[in-house]
């Protein structure tokens, strides 16, 4: 079911879709971002009967993403959104950091309207580009009357903000969402829903807006076989207000690393315990173990507590 009288916005912040490499059989030695959003509709004819609305957020490889870009990009969102000839968004980005700016998004606003992040694993220069079909299944789900939440399309797959994660560095099919599995898929223009949309209480806009730079220092650190301390305490030295420590298996961490972290939390630190394991993510909370950041993938459990920070400081 589509609401194809109302137009659908494009946000364009560069990425992989929008690479170019000299040859067109290089799919590793490209440019990231060097086509705009403009140029990613062009290239999809069947975008054409499509009522688009394009705008430029960024320009940039996502591996290299700041969180000016995520402020500016949550407010030209909430922009959008708030427009009632507006169906839903559809944002091309970057594979390396597609998840973060997912969960960023999610946390931050809520949507009731879809926000689809699309993407690509080859330049649009590539032989077989991934990019272009991509971009057409994003903009099915973001026309869709049903579909709700911050979304990531790729492949055929449209996966929660809270499951996504990027799982191989090369193939095309390179994100999935875990044991939770995708909430649906698109095939042949049809949107198929699998499981009940995304939902979350918004932080808002205003947890967001101060100065990026006076934003509070988040970190992420790794448990591994002889961990210690240094990375910590050196955090700790550098005035960071939050620290995420990538554990082993169920979040388990080093005792050389453990006992820094739980001197770091007691006087004041913020932490948060994740997992580096590909599938899965903590589960339960033995006594004396540090906070969980459950299913979230290390990298999300960052932006989680960056988050929590900025709500707690607005309010």
């Amino acid at each position: 079911m589509q609401n194809k009288a109302e137009k659908i916005v494009l946000l364009g912040t560069g990425g992989t879709i929008a690479g170019t490499s000299a040859q067109a059989g290089d799919n590793v030695g490209y440019t990231a971002g060097q086509l705009s959003v403009g140029h990613l509709i062009a290239a999809v004819p069947a975008l054409g009967h499509v009522p688009l609305e394009a705008e430029q957020v960024a320009q940039l490889d996502s591996k290299d993403m700041s969180h000016a870009v995520w402020q500016a990009l949550a407010q030209r969102v909430a922009a959008h959104l708030a427009r009632p000839d507006v169906a839903g968004v559809v944002i091309t980005h970057g594979t390396d950091t597609l998840e973060e700016t997912a969960w960023f998004l999610h946390r931050a606003l809520a949507p009731q309207k879809p926000v689809v992040l699309t993407c690509a694993m080859r330049p649009a220069s590539s032989l077989q580009p991934d990019g272009p079909q991509n971009l057409l299944d994003a903009v099915t789900v973001a026309q869709s009357a049903v579909a709700q939440g911050v979304l990531c399309v790729a492949q055929g797959q449209v996966l929660a903000a809270e499951d996504v994660r990027k799982v191989h560095g090369y193939r095309i099919d390179a994100f999935s969402a875990g044991d939770a599995g995708p909430v649906a898929r698109v095939e042949e223009g049809q949107l198929i829903a699998l499981r009940p949309w995304p939902q979350a209480q918004a932080l808002g806009l205003a947890a967001i807006a101060q100065d990026v730079a006076q934003w509070p220092r988040v970190g992420l650190v790794c448990s591994h076989a002889g961990a210690e301390p240094w990375a910590v305490e050196a955090a700790v030295a550098a005035g960071l207000q939050g620290l995420v420590v990538e554990g082993t298996g169920n979040g388990t961490v080093h005792h050389g690393l453990e006992a820094a972290l739980h001197k770091a939390q007691s006087a004041g630190l913020r932490v948060l315990r994740a997992s580096r394991c590909v599938a899965g993510g903590v589960v339960g909370a033995p006594t004396g173990a540090l906070p969980s950041a459950g299913g979230l993938t290390p990298a999300k459990a960052r932006v989680e507590l960056l988050l929590q920070l900025l709500a707690k400081a607005s309010t």
